[in-house]
């Protein structure tokens, strides 16, 4: 807590930055032995938004033109990271505009929400049809079906998840703890659709976790195996599996695509870091992620 005040204190005194708030879950009542300190900062002289991490703190920082121009709502839902603006908690505002952005997103009416949920779900009909082009068909193997579901995983997480949760007026987490977020914050409104979540992934308990930590060795995933082995210890099985598929197949991507000249050790590691015995691949994998569409849309 105190390196994330430090620097919390030096952003709030340099007067280049404009407005600071905390995200995450770190000093909050549901915070966890996993939680990072996060932070979200306003900066003049900022061409472009960056994110950098040090001695365990990761700041996001945006441009200050920004904190003016996304308290527009059709501006900030094109470009803004709206999830993290609406969930953050401002820690200093001097000119207001982060309260005004705030204020705006907690206070989408009906008609807004819908036209922001329909985005993310055409958004989402078009990778999934790329995907079924590319992935699937005649003389589609392996590697193909990796890929199928590892884009039917990211198309769900990156955009259904959000945009079931806009019936709901809600916001998505993207913490290690992400299966079960969905869980509590959509489980008992939407069962099927979170269902489906589930489904995509191939959770086992504690069982597969382990099995799924155990294979991080020698795949270049130490960052990563130590903080799902957090997630582990804090019981939060499901959450640790689902970080460490989702990470792979955004670190080994080139594996993917080569599948079939791996070593048989090699592909047997990401099997089960993917979970090739209990995910559905391919074609499956994506009309599971069309079910979740439907479903979205529909808020069932």
């Amino acid at each position: 807590m105190q390196d994330a005040e430090k620097v919390q204190d030096r952003l709030v005194a340099d007067r280049k930055v404009r407005a600071v708030a905390q995200a995450g879950s770190y000093g909050t009542d549901e915070a966890w032995a996993g939680s990072q300190p996060t932070l979200v900062a306003f900066e003049r002289g900022l061409l472009s938004p960056h994110t950098e991490t040090r001695a365990g703190v990761t700041v996001h920082r945006f441009p200050y033109e920004k904190l003016e121009a996304w308290r527009d709502w059709d501006t900030a839902r094109e470009e803004a990271p709206i999830a993290l603006l609406a969930t953050s908690r401002v820690a200093y505002d001097p000119t207001g505009n982060y309260g005004r952005i705030q204020r705006t997103l907690w206070n989408l009416n009906a008609e807004r929400l819908a036209a922001h949920r329909e985005d993310l779900l055409n958004q989402a009909a078009a990778r999934l049809e790329t995907a079924r082009r590319t992935s699937t068909g005649p003389g589609s193997g392996m590697q193909e079906q990796l890929l199928a579901l590892a884009e039917a995983r990211a198309v769900a997480v990156d955009l259904l998840y959000p945009a079931l949760l806009t019936h709901l007026h809600g916001w998505p987490e993207f913490e290690i703890r992400l299966p079960h977020a969905w869980r509590a914050a959509a489980g008992l409104r939407f069962p099927k659709a979170v269902y489906h979540l589930d489904n995509l992934y191939g959770f086992g308990g504690e069982a597969e976790a382990r099995r799924v930590l155990l294979a991080t060795r020698g795949l270049g995933l130490l960052d990563q195996e130590k903080r799902a082995r957090a997630a582990f210890q804090a019981g939060y099985y499901d959450g640790a599996v689902r970080y460490l598929r989702d990470e792979t197949a955004r670190t080994h991507s080139k594996d993917l695509e080569r599948w079939a000249y791996l070593s048989s050790a090699r592909r047997d590691k990401l099997g089960v870091l993917l979970g090739v015995t209990l995910s559905p691949l391919g074609p499956a994998a994506l009309a599971i992620a069309g079910e979740l569409l439907v479903d979205a849309r529909e808020g069932r």
